[in-house]
């Protein structure tokens, strides 16, 4: 059976997957189960120990359940930048490769170090030097599985900097060689792009729930 496994936003501050299933009764019916990951916030958890949180909740859902014929990845701003650093693995030390089939990456950050002189990091706490290594957009050159295929959706009254952020976030899996596409939902803020995965109809509902009909 196919698994989403999404990660929740609110700036690595705030939310948590106790407020995650809102998606699940539309995805479980058409087939896909939905695992709902968490992460220490700050300020209590640091940048790194997310990144690895996260990482580590996938080994966790191979290693458990067997009869995954592949993982799929959703995350909603700061949970898109997690998923997209879960792309960056390399699985060498955690001793298990999880089958990473697809990503839908909404309205994400992809290069922390705008953040750095900013209200979010005075939680953060984040040197330059921990933007940098968490900076997904610095860390696509090989990493991202072959036979995963990566959509980055934004919305069309996300801020420009959001906007930017997929563009060359889009760009950059492109160059790598990575198979990627770029949606831009009209009509729709930083928070109803997400909030409206509850929907049947919704066209990132269909794109998640129709991961299961594929290889």
């Amino acid at each position: 059976f196919p698994v989403l496994v999404y990660i929740h936003g609110g700036y690595w501050q705030c939310l948590s997957k106790d407020v995650s299933g809102f998606a699940a009764p539309a995805l479980v019916s058409r087939g896909v189960a939905l695992a709902a990951v968490g992460y220490s916030i700050a300020p209590q958890g640091h940048m790194d120990e997310m990144v690895a949180q996260v990482r580590r909740s996938l080994v966790f859902l191979v290693r458990r359940f067997s009869g995954i014929s592949g993982l799929y990845l959703c995350g909603h701003s700061a949970g898109a930048h997690l998923a997209a650093m879960v792309l960056a693995t390399d699985w060498a030390e955690y001793e298990v490769t999880p089958d990473i089939k697809g990503a839908v990456l909404v309205s994400g950050i992809y290069d922390l170090e705008p953040l750095l002189n900013t209200y979010v990091n005075e939680e953060l706490n984040m040197s330059q030097e921990v933007a940098r290594r968490n900076s997904p957009v610095l860390c696509v050159s090989g990493a991202v599985p072959a036979a995963c295929e990566v959509l980055l959706a934004v919305a069309q009254h996300d801020s420009p900097e959001f906007r930017r952020q997929s563009r060359e976030y889009c760009q950059a899996l492109r160059s790598a060689g990575c198979s990627v596409s770029l949606l831009d939902l009209a009509g729709l803020d930083h928070f109803d792009i997400i909030e409206r995965l509850s929907q049947d109809t919704y066209i990132l509902t269909q794109v998640s729930a129709g991961l299961r009909r594929r290889p």
